[in-house]
């Protein structure tokens, strides 16, 4: 039963799935991300709503991720072996787009563990790893865009350029919010 199951072409349709799937999460997250991070409260949306909207997306990410990483190992159509998706070095598939996904998935791992133990590593410290979850989006895009078969579709390019609109125009929304807070001013302690 699983000999046929990796045979056929079930898993390679999960793996572009979950694929799309991930760009769309990992869009999502990203953009809530950014428009979330320094937000205090006293908006019309209570701060936490979108906050936990992006942790649930990003766990959502992590676990499509799992899964895309599974059924990509699991398909017996081309050779990516498991260790292949922990080390961004060594495949003999694809071996730079494919170290890329690789790399968006260990920065991904660092990002969720450090946020589960953000209680136990300092402020600054924590704020530090999570801002590398920036580096994950271009990371991810540039692999399924490298790799993904379906890449050059109509559709495929419609969906990465809107994704890529999104964070875009987030990321315009988040530095027009950096630039319009006041600077913050020094006051000479007494001597």
């Amino acid at each position: 039963m699983f000999s046929s199951l990796t045979e056929g072409p079930l898993l390679w349709f999960l793996t572009r799935g979950t694929g799309v799937a991930l760009l769309l999460v990992l869009t999502a997250s990203l953009a809530l991300g950014m428009l979330t991070a320094g937000r205090r409260a006293g908006g019309v949306v209570p701060v936490f709503v979108p906050q936990s909207l992006h942790r649930n997306l990003s766990v959502l990410g992590l676990g499509l991720v799992v899964l895309h990483i599974a059924t990509a190992v699991a398909d017996t159509f081309v050779d990516i072996r498991w260790w292949q998706a922990l080390s961004p070095w060594g495949a003999t598939y694809e071996p730079f787009w494919l170290g890329l996904g690789t790399l968006a998935f260990d920065l991904m791992v660092l990002v969720a563990f450090t946020s589960a133990i953000r209680s136990r590593v300092s402020a600054t410290g924590w704020h530090r790893v999570h801002l590398l979850g920036y580096a994950v989006w271009p990371i991810a895009f540039a692999h399924g865009a490298g790799m993904g078969t379906d890449a050059p579709e109509p559709w495929a390019r419609t969906v990465g350029l809107g994704c890529l609109s999104v964070v875009l125009l987030a990321l315009a929304v988040r530095v027009a919010r950096r630039q319009a807070r006041p600077a913050r001013t020094l006051v000479a302690m007494p001597r």
